[in-house]
């Protein structure tokens, strides 16, 4: 005897096995996560050059924020001191902000070698009038 099910209980069954499949909402992007938990002095919203620039500091790097949407934000670095260690692995970050002037905006970076004192084997003080171009001035 064929199993038979009427077209009503069909569209029942599925509607409600449907409901329950829904995906969970995406993982939040190491960018996201990073703006979220950065501290006032590590972010730049503002206009630059005639242009809207959205800037975070992370790890000793600036980043400009290309697109948001939820918890999905794409960036791209924009700045970083010179690795004075291969790739940086043995040095942390001790030092990082930015702050709007006049002119543009600033950012101070600052790495020191794990067991160094004081700080900091690589990193400065960079200018920008546009968020893409740095001008290291220390």
């Amino acid at each position: 005897m064929p199993f038979s099910i009427r077209p009503a209980f069909a569209a029942l069954l599925v509607a409600s096995l449907s409901a329950g499949c829904k995906e969970p909402p995406p993982e939040p992007t190491e960018a996201a996560v990073a703006l979220q938990k950065a501290a006032p002095e590590d972010v730049f919203q503002g206009m630059l050059n005639g242009q809207p620039v959205h800037l975070v500091v992370h790890d000793c790097a600036v980043y400009r924020i290309v697109s948001m949407q939820g918890t999905q934000v794409q960036w791209e670095q924009v700045l970083a001191p010179k690795p004075y260690y291969p790739g940086n692995i043995l040095t942390s970050c001790q030092r990082q902000s930015l702050a709007a002037e006049a002119q543009g905006v600033t950012a101070e970076l600052g790495r020191m070698a794990f067991g160094a004192g004081g700080c900091c084997a690589t990193g400065g003080t960079y200018r920008s009038k546009d968020g893409l171009t740095w001008t290291q001035t220390r």
